[in-house]
């Protein structure tokens, strides 16, 4: 119980930072077009990247 303890509050700022992180990706378009992006995937082009 005691090691529950100590962990707790290493659990609690992780858990912030991933929510961080989602909500930057909602702010920044991350998840705008995800049907585009598989479809261009698919395409061809000449140059790499």
């Amino acid at each position: 119980m005691n090691v529950f303890m100590l962990m707790l509050p290493g659990i609690a700022v992780l858990a912030l930072v991933g929510l961080g992180a989602f909500r930057w990706a909602l702010k920044s378009g991350q998840f705008e077009d995800p049907k585009g992006a598989a479809a261009r995937i698919l395409e061809e082009s000449d140059h790499p990247g």
